[in-house]
């Protein structure tokens, strides 16, 4: 009778601890199934845009003038005498006459040529005092000089990538120098060459933000590639070629002679 108790005691414990083991590996398996995790994207490509270029097809590490602490950049036309500034606008429509040729220029050359015949007088009177200021400053070296700051003047205005620029700005002066009674040439001078020279002003200021450009390029994708040089304020300006040859002070002396 015990013994069959017994029996069934130890079936029981035993059925109960296999169903426990049963209990707890079917309770394993309902746990947090493992979630696949993607791998990270990778980063983005970087895109490096295009290198900063000099404006209006200029040169590479172009030689420009700097800003002065006035603000001002000093060029062949700083600091001048009103007979020079005369002349150097005469320079300014000279250089025009030579190299603007597009079919909306001829107002241009038409009107440099009545310029000459109609302001003769002053013209001569004052190619004679810009020669006698140089030879009060540089005394027999005085031709010279003159002639060396001349070739500045046409280089100056003769800046090729400015030159476009300068051929539609001088549309607007030729117009109001066609205009101009011979006795107001003198006052008009100044306001006339200061037109004349804005073209290259705002190129210089446009160059400068291209340096500034350039180097911030340079600082990020450029691994220090060297940028374009400023040049100290000067009298010279730029260094650049004519693009078309102009006549030489000689020259137009024994024009303004006859």
């Amino acid at each position: 009778m015990y013994g069959v108790v017994n029996l069934k005691k130890r079936g029981l414990a035993w059925g109960l601890s296999l169903a426990a083991g049963s209990l707890a590996v079917a309770l394993a398996g309902c746990g947090p199934e493992k979630v696949a995790v993607a791998p990270p994207p990778p980063p983005p490509a970087v895109v490096i845009p295009p290198r900063p270029m000099p404006p209006m097809g200029a040169q590479v590490n172009m030689i420009i003038p700097a800003l002065g602490a006035n603000g001002a950049r000093t060029t062949v036309n700083s600091g001048i005498s009103s007979a020079q500034t005369l002349w150097n606008l005469r320079s300014a429509y000279n250089v025009a006459a030579l190299n603007c040729m597009g079919p909306d220029h001829g107002p241009i050359l038409a009107g440099y040529k009545d310029f000459l015949v109609r302001h003769a007088k002053v013209l001569a009177a004052t190619n004679k005092a810009v020669e006698k200021e140089f030879v009060t400053r540089y005394g027999k070296g005085g031709a010279k000089a003159r002639e060396t700051y001349q070739t500045q003047v046409y280089n100056f205005f003769a800046l090729p990538p400015v030159v476009p620029a300068l051929c539609n700005a001088m549309i607007g002066l030729a117009a109001e120098m066609q205009a101009l009674p011979a006795s107001q040439l003198d006052s008009y001078a100044a306001g006339g060459l200061a037109k004349a020279e804005a073209p290259y002003m705002e190129f210089f200021n446009s160059y400068e933000q291209y340096r500034a450009d350039l180097a911030a390029w340079n600082a990020r994708y450029g691994a220090g590639e060297p940028s374009p040089m400023l040049a100290a304020p000067q009298s010279g300006g730029t260094a650049a070629a004519p693009v078309a040859a102009a006549p030489t002070v000689k020259a137009q002396q024994q024009a303004y002679a006859q």
